[in-house]
């Protein structure tokens, strides 16, 4: 894991090491200074001699001053490579999500993609800030304060030999108890980020149901959830300093008797003792500083592990060997083609698809809710690879092409329809971002968008806010129906695109798609038959299954499924 994520350091390395070695500069001034003092209490002053005392202050103020500064160039380095750490991490995480399939995304709920990258990253952060800073300087204090001792008394050195196993044995005790509660907790962190962004995302939905107490309520079980497992670790983890209090006491009383008794004996020093006390806290404090780190650690291989679990994760959909890099036409032809989300071939969504149209031709699919309408076409520009069976487009099994060229020529108004914050320029412009203005406006007039846009004070340049939420849902679909014709596409599929608009509308879009685009494969999914009734061919849906294929007139006479459908539709007109 560790060499995973540092490779994310990349070009903030030499801030990272340089905050090392400021740290490592700090303490050897840190552990010189009690060194000075105790000098001037056992030669200056005892002799009087003002000059030494005057020049061992002086080296104290000096010494004192050079690491504040090599602190504070510590502490900016620090912060550098810190948050370049974090930033080339979470922008690896975020290249890599674009990366992932819709099966891959699957596997991950988009609470938990958005706490690995926020809570789970600053985490790591964190870590790395205090490795490079607390873990230079805690263990090198450590030793260097040990040294010191030595040289000042053996015996009471001793004192901390007998101390620090008793640490070592609690503070690691500690950690492998606060580990899986710790693991627990980022689990709740993302049940809490999917209540939060579900409430926020169909708050319209929640107040229209007045269902605000119902969401209040989840959104209290699950913090709820979120403060237990917390408070477990904490409390775990918060009996580590009373431990090291309790142990700097000892430590401090001990040394003060046994030193008591040296002072008196005049086997050692006042200024010495001085400067032991010193190196007690100096020492008692890195060691605080270490079971710190070894805390923010533990929770930062958890949230490490969460992080490498994405950029690990295998992307199942690739580029072969020498893709295609060009699409001809949008022939498509299913060839026995089988589909199973879970990869199982006992839970198959599709089974046994064959069909065969020709480029150019306006298909027709409709069916039953759960029939797999939606499944089919989404194999068309590889969202999803087979379980079994191939897909063609033009003329070539779809795994032979580039990714990338094969989406760019197959344009899909998905079932719900989604705008992102911005202008109707910069939305319009995901399918073609060289649009000229006029080629924006010959969209959304092939859409019938370009009528209610021009009711807008500020036409194309109206700010669309974040999902479309001050546009209606039939302006939503024209609006995205138009950003796919800019794509100028071989393959269009609308995913009951035109379920909010009207009759009227929904006629006027297809007879703009038959004078506009003829050379343009279209499949158009509907529920309603007036919009797939002049369809070339029309393909009934029912359980993941082709149950009838023909033109309108023919399922009328031949398919049960859609001769009911037409009839209760009829009648439904008629009344």
């Amino acid at each position: 894991m560790i060499k995973k994520l540092s490779a994310y350091i990349r070009e903030y390395k030499l801030s990272a090491i340089l905050t090392s070695v400021f740290v490592a500069m700090e303490v050897v001034l840190e552990v010189l200074i009690p060194q000075c003092m105790a000098k001037i209490v056992d030669v200056g002053l005892p002799n009087g001699d003002s000059a030494y005392v005057s020049k061992m202050g002086i080296l104290m103020v000096f010494m004192a001053m050079l690491s504040l500064t090599f602190g504070a160039l510590s502490g900016r380095n620090a912060a550098k490579s810190g948050a370049g750490f974090a930033k080339n991490l979470r922008q690896g995480l975020f290249y890599k999500v674009q990366e992932l399939s819709f099966a891959n995304i699957d596997k991950f709920s988009t609470a938990s993609l958005v706490t690995r990258l926020t809570t789970d990253v600053q985490n790591v952060q964190m870590a790395f800030s205090m490795i490079i800073r607390m873990l230079v300087r805690s263990p090198m204090m450590l030793v260097s304060g040990l040294v010191m001792c030595f040289t000042i008394s053996t015996k009471l050195t001793m004192v901390f030999l007998c101390v620090i196993p008793f640490l070592a044995f609690s503070l690691v005790t500690i950690m492998t108890k606060a580990m899986p509660n710790f693991r627990n907790m980022f689990k709740k962190y993302d049940v809490v980020n999917r209540v939060v962004q579900e409430n926020l995302t169909n708050v319209r939905t929640v107040k229209a149901f007045v269902r605000e107490d119902f969401e209040t309520e989840k959104f209290t079980e699950a913090t709820d959830d979120l403060y237990n497992y917390s408070i477990r670790a904490e409390k775990l983890l918060n009996l580590s300093s009373p431990i090291m209090q309790f142990s700097m006491y000892i430590t401090i009383l001990l040394i003060s008797w046994i030193g008591a008794h040296l002072v008196i004996s005049e086997t050692m020093g006042t200024g010495q003792l001085m400067s032991m006390f010193t190196y007690v806290q100096q020492i008692l404090s890195s060691l605080m500083m270490i079971s710190m780190s070894i805390v923010m650690m533990s929770m930062a291989k958890t949230s490490g592990d969460r992080i490498i679990e994405v950029l690990d994760e295998e992307v199942d959909l690739t580029n072969g060997e020498n893709p295609v890099a060009e699409v001809p036409d949008g022939s498509i032809k299913f060839d026995d083609v089988s589909f199973s989300y879970s990869k199982d071939i006992n839970k198959l969504a599709l089974e046994n698809i064959n069909i065969d149209i020709p480029s150019g031709r306006t298909v027709g699919i409709i069916g039953g809710t759960g029939s797999a309408k939606t499944t089919l076409v989404q194999l068309i520009p590889r969202l999803y690879d087979v379980t079994a069976g191939t897909v063609y487009v033009g003329g070539r099994d779809v795994r032979e092409y580039d990714l990338d060229a094969l989406r760019e020529s197959v344009a899909m108004v998905l079932q719900k329809n989604v705008l992102f914050s911005g202008t109707i320029k910069e939305n319009l412009r995901w399918g073609n971002e060289n649009a000229t203005d006029e080629e924006l406006i010959h969209a959304c007039k092939l859409a019938q968008a370009d009528s209610f846009i021009q009711t807008f004070p500020d036409k194309y340049d109206t700010y669309i806010e974040q999902g479309g939420t001050n546009v209606s849902g039939g302006q939503k679909q024209r609006l995205c129906i138009a950003r796919a014709l800019l794509k100028k596409p071989k393959i269009l599929i609308l995913d009951d695109s035109t379920s909010a608009v009207d009759t009227a509308t929904d006629a006027m879009i297809r007879k703009a798609f038959r004078e506009e685009i003829p050379g343009t494969t279209k499949l158009i999914i509907a529920q309603r038959i007036s919009s797939v009734q002049d369809a070339d061919i029309i393909i009934v849906m029912d359980d993941g299954k082709i149950n009838g294929i023909g033109t309108h007139e023919q399922l009328v006479e031949s398919n049960e499924i859609y001769r009911e459908v037409y009839i209760s539709q009829m009648k439904g007109s008629e009344e």
